[in-house]
């Protein structure tokens, strides 16, 4: 897609990347005044939400107005347009899905309703965005991703499938394999090559069976070995990087939001302890080294 040469009147900007998640194919971000998309398609799904402002296009060149809480979907291979419904412009965030997140066939049902009111759906798209931003999140957007592809089929006409193993046994399955996996890149993907399921069934089943989500709980697994390798002294780069977190800026909000307080901090107050500790001992500052014991 092109945009117009037009000096724009108001800041406008587009921020885009491809993540390293399977179906989805782009995310776009951008705020617009002046520029207006002439008419076009794309070969993916676009799903996008306004964060303000609204938005005027037209779908099969019928008139349609996007703004507010719904999310709009618009299928593949269908000509559409956009352009600011006022002065204001509009800012919105997009994702470009591929057809094995929604299948084809749906497009009729997209294009007579192409605005869904779901608060759990938008939410869950909001959550979707937020994790493809963090490269450490790719688990995290695999089951988001799951949830909002099942909530769209479900709007369009495409229930889940009721039947396979139950549900307790498919959670159980991937309890198991990832207490395996703790510290390795894993995706719901691979999981469900091994265990006979799809993403969604499987974020599905662990959510009821265990009260939390699959990458909730493998977050909460590393953060626990962290908080044990922190006590022994290791540096806090090396530990996120062993528990598989490569942004140690990522690592230290997950963190600091599980324990309370950021990992420097708690690794310093066991090193306080140890001088208390001496000090009550034997009156003089410890000399050994900060967390051990």
């Amino acid at each position: 897609m092109s945009l117009s040469p037009r000096q724009p009147s108001a800041p406008e900007w587009v921020r885009a990347w491809k993540p390293q998640v399977a179906g989805v194919r782009e995310v776009f971000h951008a705020r617009f005044v002046d520029y207006a998309y002439p008419p076009h398609v794309h070969d993916t799904w676009t799903v996008f939400i306004v964060d303000d402002g609204w938005i005027r296009y037209d779908l099969e060149a019928r008139a349609r107005g996007a703004g507010g809480e719904p999310i709009t979907i618009l299928p593949p291979n269908v000509v559409h347009d956009g352009r600011a419904a006022g002065g204001r412009g509009f800012r919105k965030r997009v994702l470009y899905l591929g057809t094995e997140v929604l299948d084809a066939r749906l497009t009729g049902s997209a294009v007579d309703r192409p605005d869904i009111h779901d608060p759990a759906l938008r939410g869950a798209v909001d959550a979707l965005h937020g994790a493809l931003d963090k490269p450490d999140d790719a688990l995290a957007a695999e089951a988001w991703l799951a949830t909002v592809g099942e909530r769209l089929r479900a709007h369009l006409g495409d229930p889940p499938d009721a039947g396979g193993p139950p549900p307790g046994r498919l959670a159980q399955d991937l309890r198991d394999l990832l207490d395996g996996r703790v510290f390795e890149p894993t995706t719901l993907a691979q999981a469900g090559s091994v265990i006979g399921a799809s993403p969604a069934h499987l974020v599905r089943s662990f959510t009821q069976t265990f009260g939390i989500a699959p990458h909730q709980y493998l977050v909460a697994r590393r953060i626990d070995a962290a908080r044990k390798r922190l006590l022994g002294g290791e540096p806090i780069a090396r530990v996120a990087a062993g528990i598989g977190f490569y942004d140690q800026a990522h690592f230290t909000r997950l963190f600091k939001r599980h324990v309370g307080t950021p990992p420097g901090r708690y690794a310093l107050s066991a090193a306080g302890s140890d001088r208390r500790e001496q000090l009550a001992v034997d009156g003089r500052p410890s000399r050994r080294r900060p967390g051990r014991r």
